[in-house]
């Protein structure tokens, strides 16, 4: 997809300065051709102004300033092209065709010269982002970061502005969203100053969306069709124009209600919600719809919110009674303040609208209403004086309900009065208990059948048959008491428990045979006594505690609750025998708080008693366990066993084989006691593994490369931070006879040396010298003549040690010619010698008159006979009788000190082999040094065959 500028931007908005007239003028596409007139009167002024100007003309192209415009879509992918600054410049030929109206020079056009035009942006501000610019092409393409319209324009704000900066333009329309940039045009001699405003066009990209989810709107009951109320809250849509919010409805109108949108002068649109029915809140109070946004994109994008309608009261009902009259009977002993009846009515509104009081009309008499009360808020009716002998027998009430702005309903209470004159039964107590002012003490824990009081009963006319029982309820009976009549004794049931009740209140009643009663009120308040020990909440308390805690540490607060009352169920708490003195309880708050750091790795976990005692007589006590574990901190670095540790290993060590294990500890737990291991240097040779620590090397080790090696490990643990500790490894390579003996002399089998004839007997002749890179017996070396050929080449013999060849006989007139020597040149390796050969020729005459002539020798294949003695490094076995004899004490010394040394090692032997017994699980920490020999590398199995030194 290509985007490009659209009509405008190939039409430059260019400002232009003219040295002449000092007078900026529009150019749309091209300069405006001004009137012939004025152009007559400003030619001599032209004239002097190119004379003068001319030599400064790159100078006056620096003042031409131009302005591009394009637009394109928010939201395109990078890589799409908004517009070719060169080509609506017209700095290039469109399509290959040379502009007709092209701002180039015409004596040195960049098509002409090939001179190539840059583009820069001449500040690097938020709209770089956006944009990149080739600097060559001068074609601008949208960037990898996506424009986002809303997030440019609603937060960038503010006005235009350039240099690379965003801005909203209040042109061409309120809605644009402009990205400006300043692009510099070079080089010097097409120096432009381009202003480019990029025009976002706004997409569909947002759907409408509600500040709120739940959206509220009250009507009153009584209001009329057509009523009209604003919905707060409306939708939101960031995007502009016909992509903005344009409608809304609902989704179910129930027959009531409709919207309608209006706009203001702004463009906002606020929906409407209308009635269309008679409302009515008895019937129902609420209507839950749901309200829809829509914009005008393509498609249209929704969003919806929940909207509830509520019916708000109004005073539209009025109190009602459901019976015009009731009938009351009250009998002249009843009590004053007993209720008679009570009135009710109903009111169907809400709140204030439904309150009602009741009263009575003003026909009733006075002297009714001073015999029976209305409460005015209740509507209940009680009798409130005594009825006297002059009472009337009938009442007739008329009680009114009023309403706020009602007309009040009236009921009739009609109340018929029953005369009655009797003398009711005598209650007479005698109390066992300690009765103060009608208060019965008794104490807790009093025995079952505990005597309280005793109870006559009695008539006064003696002519009724009076009974009587207990009313209420407690562990407590009334029963008469024989042989007695009319006695009745009061006892208690049950063992009793201040704890679960402390007060009762119980009512003797008597009555007799014509429904007269009386009633003695008795109240019983019991005495708590220190039968309960405190209860720890817990019993088994477990906390935990960071180590290396700071001092006076808090560490919690024990409670324990006593359901005794008083000095009885006051606890205070102690430490148990067993506790640490480190910690302290204070015995009246039950804080728990220890004194001095705690260290996990000298003790993890704490367990001791700690006492609750109360302050009765005797005290009461409890005892709960407090489990305190000291959780880890990485407090420790790890450890290595050793600061240093060596290994020695045999070169030619297999890759990847293991070479020692490195053992580290670390006293924390958990993460912070994971260790990991790793090399700090030589890091490319040598591995090690972080589980086992074994060291591994990843390549064979040759020791007449490197004969040691020296390496850090270091080991960090899994802390946070994490701590480390190094520990340095060397690493020793044994010696393997690897490397055969290197002759250095003779350089060739070919050359050759002339010898003679008058040399003496014992005189050296000549020598073979070689090399090897091993090392100890490795690199002793022997030589020895294992083939001759020639006249008598018996005649000359090698030295094992040096290899110096010296003549044994005096030449002979037949010793003349060419001897040839086969020298093996052999080690004193184990398990086998390595060795080499050389070919040694000496040519015995004078002169060497034919060289020819001996090369042509030389060439010839010898035939020798190989012969299988071996060289031998001759030792020398025979020292004097004395010399050994004086040496005798050496070794005896030697003897001792080595018979010590063992001993020693086997002592300190037994004794790691103790102390790994007491720790069967920590057997990571012990000391491994391993030398990989056994089962590693067969020193056996190499091969090795004959080397013939040649340097031809």
């Amino acid at each position: 997809m290509r985007c490009r500028g659209d009509a405008r931007s190939s039409r430059a908005l260019a400002l232009s300065w003219n040295p002449a007239t000092w007078h900026p003028r529009l150019d749309m596409g091209h300069p405006s051709r001004p009137s012939s007139s004025t152009s007559h009167r400003n030619l001599p002024h032209l004239l002097l102004f190119f004379l003068f100007v001319g030599p400064f003309n790159c100078l006056a192209s620096y003042s031409r300033a131009t302005e591009l415009l394009y637009s394109l879509n928010e939201g395109l992918p990078a890589g799409v092209l908004i517009g070719s600054l060169a080509e609506d410049l017209r700095l290039i030929p469109r399509a290959g065709k040379q502009d007709p109206k092209s701002q180039l020079p015409e004596h040195s056009g960049a098509t002409e010269q090939n001179t190539p035009l840059s583009f820069s942006l001449a500040s690097q501000g938020l709209s770089g982002q956006y944009v990149t610019l080739d600097n060559r092409s001068g074609e601008l393409h949208t960037s990898a970061q996506e424009i986002d319209r809303e997030a440019l324009c609603l937060e960038g704000g503010g006005g235009a502005a350039w240099g690379g900066s965003i801005s909203i333009s209040s042109s061409p329309s309120a809605d644009s969203c402009l990205l400006l940039l300043d692009v510099l045009v070079l080089p010097q001699e097409y120096f432009r100053f381009v202003k480019v405003k990029i025009a976002i066009r706004d997409v569909n990209d947002n759907a409408p969306q509600f500040p709120v989810s739940q959206i509220s709107v009250w009507v009153p009951e009584n209001a009329p069709v057509n009523t009209r109320l604003a919905i707060e809250h409306p939708a939101m849509d960031p995007d502009v124009g016909t992509n903005g919010v344009q409608t809304y409805r609902l989704l179910d109108y129930h027959r009531m209600f409709t919207l309608d949108v209006e706009e203001n002068e702004n463009g906002e649109r606020t929906p409407y919600l209308i009635v269309m029915g008679l409302l009515d809140r008895e019937t129902q109070d609420q209507y839950v719809s749901i309200i829809i946004a829509e914009d005008g994109g393509s498609p249209p994008l929704l969003g919806s919110a929940t909207l509830t309608i509520g019916i708000s009261d109004v005073n539209d009902n009025c109190p009602l009674f459901t019976d015009s009259q009731i009938n009351v009977t009250v009998y002249g002993n009843a009590t004053v303040g007993t209720p008679i009846a009570a009135v009710q009515a109903v009111d169907r509104d809400l709140g204030n609208n439904a309150e009602i009081t009741y009263s009575y009309s003003q026909k009733v008499p006075q002297a009714s209403k001073d015999l029976f009360h209305l409460d005015e808020i209740t509507g209940v009716i009680k009798l409130f004086s005594k009825i006297g002998g002059s009472v009337l027998q009938t009442h007739k009430l008329t009680i009114l309900a009023n309403g706020p702005g009602c007309i009040p309903a009236v009921i009739t209470a009609l109340v018929t009065v029953i005369k009655v004159i009797f003398r009711p039964p005598e209650i007479v107590p005698r109390y066992i208990a300690n009765e103060i002012d009608g208060i019965v003490y008794l104490k807790e824990l009093e025995p079952v059948n505990t005597p309280i009081a005793f109870f006559t009963i009695r008539d006064p006319e003696g002519k009724y048959k009076v009974n009587c029982y207990l009313d209420g309820e407690g562990p407590f009976r009334l029963s008469p008491y024989k042989p007695y009549n009319n006695e009745y004794l009061l006892e208690t049931t049950k063992p009793m428990d201040y704890e679960l009740q402390q007060f009762y209140e119980i009512a003797v009643v008597a009555w007799n045979s014509e429904g007269f009663h009386a009633k003695k009120m008795i109240q019983v308040q019991l005495l708590d006594d220190n039968d309960n020990a405190p209860i720890f909440l817990q019993p088994l308390v477990e906390l935990t505690i960071e180590e290396n805690n700071a001092p006076n540490a808090f560490l919690t607060k024990l409670d324990a609750t006593d359901a005794d009352s008083g000095e009885r169920g006051q606890v205070s708490y102690f430490l148990g025998p067993d506790a640490p003195s480190y910690f302290s309880l204070d015995s009246v708050t039950g804080i728990l708080t220890v004194s001095t750091q705690l260290d996990r790795e000298e003790k993890e976990k704490y367990r001791y008693t700690v006492r609750a005692v109360d302050s009765g007589k005797p005290p009461k006590e409890s005892v709960a366990t407090v489990a305190i574990t000291v959780l880890d901190k990485n407090d420790n670095s790890p450890r290595f066993i050793n600061k240093d540790f060596s290994f020695f290993v045999p070169e030619n060590f297999p890759g990847y084989g293991e070479i020692g294990v490195i053992s580290v500890t670390d006293a924390d737990s958990g993460q912070n006691g994971w260790v990991a291991l790793s090399v700090v240097n030589q890091s490319d040779i040598f591995v090690i593994d972080t589980g086992k620590g074994m060291l591994r090397a990843k390549v064979s080790l040759d020791r007449e490369q490197q004969s040691s090696y020296t390496l850090w490990v270091e080991a960090v643990d899994g802390g946070e931070p994490p701590l480390s500790s190094t520990a340095k490894i060397t690493i020793l390579l044994l010696d393997i006879n690897d490397n055969p003996p290197l002759v250095l002399f003779p350089q060739s089998n070919m050359s050759y040396l002339l010898v003679l004839p008058s040399t003496l007997p014992g005189s050296p002749v000549t020598e073979v010298y070689a090399v090897d890179k091993d090392t100890g017996m490795n690199a002793v070396i022997a030589y020895s003549i294992i083939g001759r050929r020639g006249p008598r080449p018996e005649s000359f013999r090698i030295d094992p040690k040096t290899g110096n060849i010296t003549l044994e006989e005096a030449l002979l007139q037949t010793d003349y010619g060419l001897h040839r020597l086969l020298v093996k040149v052999s080690d004193h390796g184990y398990p086998e010698p390595l060795h080499s050969t050389v070919m040694v020729n000496l040519f015995v005459n004078d002169t060497v008159s034919n060289e020819s002539y001996i090369e042509s020798l030389l060439r010839k294949e010898p035939e020798i006979n190989i012969e299988e003695k071996e060289p031998q490094i001759s030792i020398e076995p025979t020292h004097r009788r004395f010399e050994s004899a004086s040496c005798m004490p050496t070794l005896v010394a030697l003897s001792v000190i080595s018979l010590g040394s063992i001993t020693l090692v086997t002592g300190m032997g037994i004794y790691i082999c103790l102390r790994r017994g007491k720790k069967p699980h920590r057997e990571e920490e012990n000391l491994e040094v391993q030398i990989p020999l056994k089962g590693k590398i067969d020193l056996h199995m190499r091969e090795r065959k004959p080397m013939d030194i040649s340097n031809i």
